[in-house]
């Protein structure tokens, strides 16, 4: 049976052999052989103790010039699987090692454990196990023992374990063995150009069987409608694609949750725990959060999902006795619970490609809004990618989706949700358009607090500065029907109709970005897709 790779480890005892071993198994999915196991069968004494195992393997060496080890991994191959690697656990002769590496080659990789004499002699004082040996000394009286950090002049990778974590020691180890290849894999993005509702949702969904991860970031005071039969569905928490498709989910650490409305997306898009990742560091949404945010928020338009108070609170609750709830506090998420980082760098590592889902919009950015009628986050690229844990690095397309006639939420309690530069009515769409004026009404509708809109024209200044806050690589223009109700038969770019395709050219020239999506309507062939990648 062929194994790509045979790791040796060795070094004294209570170097962290067999840690590491453990370790290097359970994230990389290695199969230990461990010497210690042949010993035991072999001690044919009642007293199995750590001396007579030390004996066992010195007659043994003897008696085979240390290929005893080769021998009995030949015969335990056979039943193991070896597509990956064999670590041998533990080595402590040259000619364990020589006779080793005469049966494997090329495909031997030795480590050899080090680290000072005091160190060790804590760690082997605190350990099992020791039955036989009155103390490190005693055990160091072995001759073979004593001799184990020769070892070190003919390995191929020496890691000094002083002032090291059993953590630190297999990342410097994985290092070392180059089982963290190059991340080949990406990020694209997709964000709101305006005031949020722009289409992400539909842009999104249309995009995701495309990638191997969907991550979502912000909260639930967003609602990102997903065109379905027999009827839409919205995703308030979960990706836009969780329907589409069975790709891997991940809500990020700089997300809001509410746990009962997550359980309950989960729930109807049958999402199981192997499938979605909450970070443990995911901010909780509380019913107080809910109501301070009612009592406080209402006249400029909030949502009121309690979003805002929550990431308040996450802030100026650090220094309190009882800290606010993360995801890691919830007994009912815990079998989602998983690192952000670590799916992410799973994913990069196997060149996979991610879609992150940006909620809301850039005029609504926290810090580059207008402000105060802004959210309570930074909605542009540059802040999802902070809430999901993601380095710029790893971009590779940002799709800022625009929509003809940007929209803000009516306020409820007759404040205003902020500034428009040109506010229109929905019956001045449906004259322009020839679409129904009750049809534009129940379109639009918010998602998740069903509030009516204000609509307004087109705002190029707004285009620019969300392009300059973006750095687009692509822009997606949805309700190109509001423009023309032609447009909705539209299935290739030159059946617009030439307003429409003007429009487009317009929106290109302003932002030095081509528009490589073009939603027409909302079914499931009412995109136009023009990219190139």
């Amino acid at each position: 049976m062929r194994t790509e790779r045979v790791i040796l480890l060795s070094g004294h005892i209570s170097s962290g052999k067999s840690t590491l071993a453990n370790g290097l198994a359970q994230r990389y999915g290695m199969n230990i052989f461990k010497t210690r196991d042949v010993l035991l069968r072999r001690v044919k004494e009642l007293n199995q103790n750590r001396r007579n195992l030390q004996l066992a393997g010195d007659k043994l060496d003897k008696k085979t010039k240390g290929s005893w080890i080769i021998d009995e991994l030949l015969r335990w191959l056979p039943s193991h699987s070896s597509d990956f690697a064999i670590i041998v656990d533990s080595i402590r002769t040259s000619d364990q090692a020589s006779s080793l590496r005469s049966a494997f080659g090329s495909r031997v990789v030795h480590v050899h454990l080090i680290s000072p004499l005091e160190e060790l002699e804590k760690r082997f004082a605190s350990r099992p196990g020791t039955e036989g040996i009155k103390g490190y000394s005693d055990a160091l009286q072995n001759e073979t023992e004593s001799h184990v950090d020769d070892l070190a002049d003919i390995a191929d990778v020496v890691i000094d374990t002083k002032r090291c974590s059993p953590e630190d020691v297999l990342v410097r180890a994985a290092s070392h063995l180059k089982l963290n290849p190059d991340m080949l894999g990406f990020v694209d993005v997709v964000v709101g150009g305006q005031y949020g509702s722009e289409g992400k949702g539909q842009i999104a969904a249309y995009l995701s069987c495309e990638y191997d991860l969907l991550v979502r970031v912000g909260g639930p005071n967003a609602g990102h409608k997903v065109y379905e039969e027999p009827e839409p569905f919205t995703h308030h928490q979960l990706p836009s694609g969780t329907r589409r498709c069975e790709v891997p989910l991940l809500i990020g650490p700089g997300a809001t949750i509410n746990v009962e409305k997550l359980l309950e997306e989960v729930a109807k898009c049958k999402v199981g725990c192997d499938r979605l990742r909450i970070d443990p560091n995911t901010m909780i949404i509380t019913k107080a959060d809910i109501t301070a945010e009612k009592r406080s928020l209402n006249s400029i338009g909030s949502t009121t999902q309690g979003v805002g108070v929550a990431m308040s609170r996450r802030i100026t609750g650090r220094l309190k006795s009882k800290p606010p709830l993360l995801a890691r506090d919830i007994s009912m998420l815990r079998p989602y619970l998983g690192s952000a980082l670590e799916t992410l760098a799973d994913v990069f590592s196997k060149g996979g490609r991610v879609l992150l889902e940006g909620t809301q919009g850039a005029g609504l950015s926290l810090y580059h809004g207008f402000y105060p009628h802004v959210t309570s986050r930074d909605t542009n690229v540059s802040g999802c990618l902070a809430e999901a844990g993601i380095p710029p690095s790893r971009v590779r397309r940002i799709v800022m989706v625009c929509r003809t006639y940007p929209i803000r939420v009516e306020s409820p309690i007759g404040g205003s949700s902020g500034p428009m530069s040109q506010e229109i009515t929905m019956e001045e769409i449906s004259r322009r358009s020839e679409k129904s004026a009750a049809e534009i009404q129940q379109t639009e509708i918010t998602s998740t607090t069903y509030r009516k809109r204000r609509i307004g024209e087109f705002e190029w200044d707004l285009l620019r500065k969300a392009t300059l806050l973006n750095g687009p690589t692509d822009i997606a223009l949805t309700f190109a029907d509001y423009l023309s109700a032609e447009n909705e038969r539209a299935k290739r770019f030159e059946q617009l109709t030439e307003e429409t395709i003007r429009f487009v050219q317009e929106v290109e020239r302003v932002a030095s970005v081509s528009v490589s999506l073009i939603a027409t309507g909302f079914n499931y062939r009412s995109i136009i897709d023009r990219r190139s990648w």
